[in-house]
């Protein structure tokens, strides 16, 4: 048996097997690495439980080390005042003793009464003083509430003479505002009476033209005799009416008066059916421009600018509210209006 042994361990070729030798001893090392270990976590157990039992002792203490400092610190208090209680005793003490004495020398000396007047006088004078003093105060308090009537007077003579230029000034104002009243009601006049003429003159050259109507204070064509559908350029055959429309424009400009603030406003529309082009996206954008195509061809024709304003009503003033080609026509169109700045 211990040839068969010894056969295994040198291994086919006669050497030595050095391996299972290795693996017991590294074993060996291995339990002995696992005990220290378990000894050591075992160790570091009662440790933690030694902490922290001297931590709550420690705690404990420093509690209790509070509570005596707190203690230490009342009767500190307490032994402070009790001083200063015997010191306020004492200090009476003696002053009752020194009264007494005193009594018993004015007692032996026989003198108890003029001490008494002594007294009596001081007393007096002290009220005479103080008399005195409050005689002086309300001389003063005289003399300061006289400034004070003073100052009142004066104020109410500033109040008083600030109410009359006030009344004055309203009046003035009042004045002024019927004046002005009044001259704006002969601009008003004088601009209705230009508005008139130039009325008159549009009808003369304009003529009775059916596609010309005149809605109120305003002169209304329809869109198709200046601009073809859907479009802001004018038609060549619109050049004679703006011509005519520039003309009468002119001669009005000549005969209003520099100081009356007037324009003509050129007003466009469209019918409620929706425009989305890529010129224009709504009728807003088309009544715009064709509105500022008119002002631009009459300004090009020698009318002043700032006689002239564009605006753009789309779809949104409509003279007829009905939903037929005819309705539709009528709300296509271009005003113009002879108005205020």
């Amino acid at each position: 048996m211990s040839s068969t042994g010894g056969r295994g361990r040198r291994g086919r070729q006669g050497q030595l097997n050095y391996w299972p030798g290795f693996v017991d001893a590294l074993s060996t090392l291995l339990l002995a690495i696992v005990f220290l270990i378990s000894v050591f976590m075992v160790g570091q157990f009662f440790l933690s439980r030694e902490l922290s039992s001297r931590d709550t002792v420690l705690d404990r203490l420093n509690r209790q080390i509070s509570e005596l400092t707190d203690l230490l610190s009342l009767e500190r208090s307490s032994r402070r005042s009790v001083q200063d209680n015997l010191n306020a005793l004492q200090t009476t003490l003696q002053a009752a003793e020194a009264d007494r004495a005193r009594l018993q020398a004015l007692v032996d000396s026989g003198g108890a009464a003029q001490e008494r007047a002594n007294e009596l006088n001081t007393a007096l004078d002290a009220q005479r003083q103080t008399a005195t003093r409050a005689m002086s105060q309300v001389e003063i308090l005289n003399q300061q509430i006289a400034a004070m009537r003073q100052q009142l007077a004066a104020l109410e003579e500033a109040l008083a003479a600030s109410e009359t230029r006030d009344k004055e000034s309203q009046a003035r104002i009042a004045d002024l505002g019927s004046r002005l009243n009044i001259a704006l009601a002969q601009r008003v006049q004088e601009l209705a009476r230009y508005r008139s003429d130039f009325f008159g003159r549009l009808r003369q050259i304009l003529g009775n033209r059916q596609d010309v109507r005149i809605v109120g204070d305003r002169f209304v064509f329809q869109s198709e005799v200046l601009f073809p559908a859907g479009q802001a350029v004018l038609r060549p055959e619109a050049s004679g009416e703006i011509d005519r429309i520039a003309s009468a424009l002119i001669e009005v400009e000549k005969e209003v008066p520099p100081d009356i603030p007037w324009v003509v406003r050129v007003d466009g529309h469209t019918d409620a059916r929706p425009i989305a082009t890529s010129q224009f996206p709504s009728n807003w954008a088309l009544s715009s421009a064709r509105a500022i195509a008119v002002v631009q061809a009459l300004i090009a024709r020698g009318v002043q600018p700032r006689h002239l304003v564009a605006a753009g009503f789309g779809e949104f003033q409509p003279l007829d509210p009905g939903t037929s080609e005819e309705a539709y026509a009528r709300n296509r169109r271009i005003e113009l209006k002879l108005t205020e700045r």
